[in-house]
């Protein structure tokens, strides 16, 4: 399937708004809930989303298009969301993440990719050579997977509470991917730390 940046932008401009609409004067317990062991909690995949806005898409973006196979992307700390949001609100981060969407998407349209952009190839460090069309779409679908994430977090909330509806509800049922044994340890290590700060 060939991809449209036009596409892309318009889901890409949706999500902020879906996720304030999700998020926002939710109560700690809903934001902070997983939907399985060391699984993150909807405030961990909007933290995420920030840290990912500001380091990974557009700078990835840019590198592609003055390095192609040359150089590889720099690696992209999938945790440091971890530390670099531990004191943040909810709300603090639903204002970055929508000024700092806002900020990419003016930059992808000035640099408005023609069908040669995107069939050029750059050079991911784990994945090997990768072409913006794909760079782009994975971009909206990481938007997607987080957002899903948020919503089997709250979900996972109120799963107790559905009694026996919980076998009709695949949201609360479905297989769990955790983090990996670094993203565990970081993340108890930034709760550790964003309580003392609020102790």
């Amino acid at each position: 399937m060939t991809v449209a940046p036009d596409a892309v932008i318009d889901l890409l401009d949706r999500t902020p708004r879906v996720l304030r609409a999700m998020l926002e004067g939710l109560g700690e317990d809903a934001l902070h809930a997983t939907y399985g062991p060391d699984t993150f909690s909807p405030f961990d995949a909007l933290a995420h989303l920030v840290e990912s806005e500001r380091s990974d898409w557009m700078p990835r973006v840019r590198h592609l298009l003055k390095h192609g196979v040359e150089a590889p992307f720099q690696p992209f700390d999938r945790y440091a969301h971890f530390e670099a949001h531990a004191h943040a609100s909810v709300d603090e981060l639903l204002d970055a993440f929508a000024a700092a969407r806002r900020a990419s998407l003016e930059d992808l349209r000035s640099l408005a990719p023609t069908p040669d952009d995107l069939r050029r190839l750059g050079l991911h460090p784990r994945l090997g050579e990768v072409t913006l069309a794909q760079l782009l779409a994975t971009w909206a679908v990481h938007d997607l997977n987080h957002t899903a994430q948020i919503a089997r977090g709250l979900a996972a909330s109120h799963a107790d509470a559905v009694g026996p509806w919980r076998s009709y509800l695949g949201i609360l049922n479905a297989p769990t991917t955790p983090m990996d044994a670094e993203g565990v340890s970081r993340k108890q290590a930034a709760m550790r730390d964003r309580a003392r700060s609020s102790g």
